[in-house]
């Protein structure tokens, strides 16, 4: 145990001190520090998590890369089909990144009950649907299974059930407008055996989920004919990177858009985020810092005749100086520990009981989500002590200009 760290642990631990004037002022740069460390870890870990989420959500129900007919002018409804036969399918050898592919078709059609009727597009999927990504999303009853033979199961949004008054096990009417004028439209008799809620308004209002062999024959479709495929990516951070090969590996007649373009107006607003977690980030680094700076002055004047005494001994300015960014550091310490105690108590209990709600219509999420990232927390914590280490360094410096022979006169 060196010098320098022995007279600061006995400067920490002096009962003088704990009483003195400072006393009060070190009690609000420790307080200042867990602060912003609470404030710092619930912005990024609710600011990633609300990201992340969203994201997850957009995924689930369209996929991350679609792969279409240019004919089909961006249309969420299919009008002119695509082969299943392609090289890329049901693998996409070609390109590491993919994940999974799926194939879907979309017709727009009117549910018709008794009391109310609501303008829908009907999503087909088929054996190789991804159904885990929206499994968490479903409320009540069970997922439709459309591996055997054609069935009348759908899943339809909390949302259009409560419009139309209806539950699981119902039956309902859906009449699908033919694209000839003047023919009768196709009506299709479906089941509901589960709802799903995604707080995604754009999808909720507008879509259920059946059978994509329905479509292929209102259409009069081959078997092998469908709307577009969707693909799933292993890494989203590169979506972009992993969309341009994939339309340079896929034939000249297919368009491929990656839902940050499809859904530009969602991750532009994400992408406030960002932003957002940034500034909070330095405004909290700044006030823990300021406070800080301000207890080791208010340290350093307090205890300007131990200083010219250890001077008077023979201690160098340098050593002086390590005793208070010692105790400096002790403080920080104490103020991380906390601050994190507290601000990851709060998040657990976030992600545990859903405390915070959101309004979906607003922030496409019911509650608050939390992502809790430990390398996160423990940059955050690296940053702060390191930022305010490196400024403390700059008031320390005045106890190189105490004279010892002022200092141990001064009172």
């Amino acid at each position: 145990m060196n010098l320098e760290y022995f007279i600061a642990r006995r400067l920490i631990t002096n009962k003088d001190y704990k009483s003195s004037i400072s006393s009060p002022i070190i009690k609000i740069a420790i307080s200042a520090i867990a602060i912003g460390m609470i404030m710092m870890i619930v912005s990024v870990a609710t600011g990633i998590g609300l990201q992340k989420k969203i994201r997850d959500k957009v995924s689930a129900f369209n996929g991350q890369i679609i792969i279409s007919n240019y004919d089909n002018n961006n249309s969420d409804v299919t009008l002119i089909p695509i082969s299943k036969k392609q090289d890329f399918y049901p693998r996409f050898k070609n390109v590491p990144e993919v994940s999974h592919i799926q194939a879907v078709a979309s017709k727009a059609g009117i549910i018709r009950t008794e009391n109310a009727f609501e303008g829908i597009v009907f999503k087909g999927v088929g054996d190789d649907y991804n159904w885990e990504s929206i499994k968490e999303y479903v409320v009540e009853g069970k997922l439709p299974d459309f591996s055997k033979n054609l069935n009348e199961d759908v899943i339809i949004s909390r949302f259009l059930a409560n419009r139309l008054n209806l539950k699981v096990g119902d039956q309902f009417n859906t009449f699908f407008i033919k694209e000839e004028q003047g023919k009768m439209p196709n009506v299709r008799r479906f089941k509901i055996t589960g709802i799903f809620n995604s707080g995604f308004q754009d999808f909720d209002a507008s879509y259920i989920l059946g059978d994509i062999r329905h479509i292929q024959r209102i259409n009069k479709w081959n078997p092998d004919q469908i709307g577009a495929f969707e693909v799933f990516v292993k890494d989203f951070n590169k979506i972009k990177e992993t969309g341009i090969q994939i339309y340079e590996q896929t034939s000249s007649n297919l368009d491929t858009e990656t839902i940050i373009d499809k859904y530009s107006y969602i991750f532009d607003w994400l992408k406030l985020f960002d932003f957002n977690i940034i500034v909070i980030l330095v405004v909290m680094i700044l006030v823990a810092t300021i406070n800080m700076v301000v207890a080791l002055l208010v340290l350093i004047l307090e205890r300007t005749q131990m200083i010219g005494i250890l001077k008077s001994l023979g201690i160098n300015n340098w050593s002086v100086r390590k005793v208070f960014l010692y105790n400096a550091f002790y403080l920080i310490v104490r103020g991380l520990f906390w601050g994190n105690l507290i601000g990851i108590s709060l998040l657990l209990i976030q992600q545990q009981f859903g405390v915070i709600q959101l309004n979906p219509e607003n922030y496409y999420v019911n509650q608050a989500p939390v992502y809790l990232n430990w390398i996160y927390i423990l940059l955050l914590n690296l940053l702060t002590v390191t930022i305010c280490f490196l400024v403390l360094l700059i008031p320390s410096f005045i106890i190189t200009k105490i004279s010892p022979v002022k200092a141990i006169r001064y009172d």
